[in-house]
């Protein structure tokens, strides 16, 4: 139930031709309030709840639990989600052992391209493909819940 992950801005659209899975992912939150986010996320034909916990210091740890929903149950709860729902292209690339999840983002922040990777450690350490830029694991404005209340077309 702990999440491990560091996340990072995207250098360019290399990836894609390495990718061997992509979907969408349409998700909201019920709760976007930093000490807790719970999340509504439709992925392609699957619906998932997602409770997550706040952070750690360095924003690599924290919390996380998920169960499956059925799509009939996702629809109706992403409805009742607050405002700013995201939008977005998954991309799955494996990169050594590991895989990374790209994001492109659509609506209102699109232009934003993200890279993910869930790791078993905080120090563990992974290959670093050439696409990939800056980290951003730290930095909140980066995370779902925040894009979803100030999204990336409203940052200067």
């Amino acid at each position: 139930m702990v999440e491990i992950e560091r996340k990072f801005l995207v250098l360019s659209d290399d990836y894609k031709a390495l990718a061997h899975a992509k979907t969408r992912i349409v998700q909201g939150y019920l709760n976007s309030h930093p000490e807790r986010t719970v999340r509504i996320r439709i992925k392609g034909e699957s619906g998932f709840l997602t409770i997550k916990g706040k952070g750690n210091d360095s924003g690599t740890t924290r919390l996380e639990w998920e169960t499956e929903l059925a799509l009939s149950d996702a629809k109706p709860l992403l409805e009742l989600c607050e405002p700013g729902i995201i939008d977005k292209i998954r991309y799955e690339i494996r990169h050594g052992k590991h895989v990374f999840e790209v994001d492109v983002f659509a609506g209102d922040n699109h232009g934003l391209v993200l890279a993910e990777i869930e790791l078993h450690d905080e120090n563990e350490t992974f290959e670093k493909p050439d696409w990939l830029g800056d980290e951003v694991t730290a930095d909140v404005r980066y995370y779902n819940a925040h894009l979803s209340n100030n999204p990336f077309k409203n940052w200067k």
